[in-house]
């Protein structure tokens, strides 16, 4: 049974992640100013000859741009808001991404015809929160990324009249829909101004240390898992006063106690999430658009994506299963692992399975860009991005479809033949056909079981 497909929703930090976005199928790309966004790094919009060429191109290609603008802002910045945006504004963005009530205030009282969409900063999880946003003039709500499956189907049964967003693959925050204060309070640099330092991600080891009733240190911290005095480990009744600390690498000394509940440590890195597998449901459940996050990635990662996805949804919405070759597509990427996220909390055994085989078969590794085709000698021109070399198979990414090949020679920049493509800074010629220059070249790690589908020369 065919349903309705949804929105596919790209993240773009520049003119070239917003091309590559609607080439590999993406409906809509979001893209904020760094004043006023939550990505103030690998951000061109703050340029507004840049803003409007993307605002342009994705109007001609008849294509959504929204503009995000969603920190939690200080009173400063609240002051000169409206006259910052005024000529943003004038540039027509489809929609405002935003979280600040008192900045969606201004802009419903300035620009009311402004279709406004509110971002998953503002923490939304249940429908009575659906319907006061709606009740105040805003059109899309974009969930919490704490919720389940269930829990949105819940809501979507609850407001069928609103329009409803969901987050479905990217980097996940170890704080409430990303509300932290990490990289505050080590860098002074706020993650809910844009700044974010990721400090959740740097390198941390854990300690013990004996503690009193207030929590003072009574003797050095020492390697969790280490006896914690002269050699000994600490007798039965006063165990209850040891405390977890963590000391982070550039902070040697520096340490830091662990608080936990009957569940667990919920602190530092978490894996990225990955909902492809659950996008039938989503589908079927009618979420109105499906989000990718990643304004700081690369052109190669939003094409990788948004292809990825945008097969999973046109075979949902067509009745069809997931194809699974798009795990290992998106295994290939750069990540931390992949969660669910909540979205399902206990993955069956036979589910795992399922995924990390295909995962592991068809993983491969960004190495390279095809510039320019020689006619004449029949080789295309690559920019190295990653050391690869003859022997290895590479997979083409394209808008029309990708292809493999069984890579035999290899020619570097002087035409001279050589075996190893070095890495980054470097370029060479391969036998490639001359369709293939704008792709994006992949090698892969583990090699898929089927034969290529051209062999080069």
């Amino acid at each position: 049974m065919s349903r309705k497909a949804p929105e596919l929703l790209a993240p773009a930090g520049s003119l070239a992640m917003l091309e590559t976005a609607f080439a590999f199928g993406a409906d809509a790309i979001y893209a904020g100013q760094p004043r006023y966004s939550l990505r103030v790094r690998n951000n061109d919009f703050g340029d507004i000859e840049v803003l409007k060429a993307g605002i342009d191109r994705a109007h001609e290609l008849g294509r959504k741009f929204f503009l995000v603008s969603n920190i939690f802002p200080h009173g400063n910045k609240v002051k000169s808001y409206v006259s910052n945006m005024a000529p943003v504004i004038a540039l027509k963005p489809d929609a405002m991404i935003m979280s600040d009530p008192g900045l969606i205030m201004l802009v419903r009282e300035t620009w009311p015809e402004m279709e406004i969409h509110l971002s998953v900063q503002a923490n939304t999880v249940n429908s009575a929160a659906v319907k006061f946003w709606n009740r105040v003039g805003v059109k899309r709500i974009i969930l919490s990324r704490e919720l389940s499956l269930d829990q949105v189907e819940q809501i979507r049964q609850d407001c069928p009249d609103s329009e409803l967003e969901v987050f479905v693959h990217g980097a996940l925050c170890i704080a409430y829909s990303g509300r932290c204060l990490l990289s505050g309070y080590f860098n002074h640099r706020d993650a809910n101004q844009g700044s974010c330092t990721n400090a959740c991600r740097w390198d941390y080891k854990t300690h013990t240390a004996q503690v009193d009733a207030s929590g003072d240190v009574l003797a050095p911290p020492r390697a969790a898992g280490h006896s914690c005095g002269s050699g000994e480990t600490l007798p039965s009744e006063a165990r209850e006063s040891i405390s977890y600390l963590l000391e982070e690498s550039k902070r040697p000394g520096e340490f830091m106690p662990i608080e936990e509940d009957e569940h667990g440590t919920y602190v530092m890195n978490s894996k990225d999430l990955r909902a492809i597998e659950h996008i039938q449901r989503l589908v079927a459940i009618g979420v109105d658009s499906l989000k990718i996050e990643g304004r700081t990635k690369s052109p190669y990662y939003v094409a990788r994506t948004v292809q990825s996805y945008r097969q999973a949804i046109d075979d949902a919405a067509a009745g069809r299963g997931l194809d699974p070759a798009l795990l290992g597509q998106l295994e290939g990427l750069a990540n931390r692992g992949y969660t669910s996220g909540f979205y399902q909390r206990h993955t069956p055994q036979e589910t795992q399975n399922y995924l990390k085989g295909f995962s592991e078969s068809g993983r491969s590794q960004y190495v390279g860009d095809v510039l320019a085709f020689d006619a004449a000698r029949g080789l295309a021109q690559v920019r190295v991005r990653n050391k690869f070399s003859v022997g290895d198979r590479l997979e083409l990414i394209q808008p029309a479809g990708n292809a493999d090949y069984d890579i035999s020679r290899m020619e570097n920049a002087e035409g001279q033949p050589v075996n190893v493509a070095p890495g980054d800074g470097h370029t060479v010629w391969l036998p490639l056909p001359a369709s293939s220059v704008g792709a994006f070249v992949a090698r892969y790690v583990n090699l898929p079981a089927q034969a290529p589908e051209t062999a080069a020369a």
